[in-house]
């Protein structure tokens, strides 16, 4: 039987900020409550969580390269038009 390893918080805090991701043990428990947080399990009142599912978290929360802070880093915007000015649509 393969066995996945599990991170307590601290270790995946610890885990996520090594690989450029820094997050602390704080942040990850109080995304937990909120929802927004990686994906976890439970053992007992200990949450644990999967590497595959941190890196996957913290890829979502990462924006695609940008050129500008108004730039959304997806690489489908749109140039605004002359003048600078987008229109709204509804």
């Amino acid at each position: 039987m393969e066995f996945e390893c599990r991170l307590d918080r601290r270790q995946a805090a610890a885990f996520l900020t090594a690989r450029s991701y820094r997050t602390a043990p704080a942040t990850l428990a109080k995304l937990a409550c909120v929802g927004d947080g990686p994906t976890f399990e439970s053992f007992g009142r200990k949450p644990l969580y999967r590497e595959a599912d941190l890196i996957e978290w913290a890829r979502a929360k990462t924006t695609g390269p940008r050129r500008s802070t108004s730039d959304p880093g997806t690489g489908l915007a749109e140039p605004a038009p002359p003048g600078g000015v987008s229109a709204v649509t509804s």
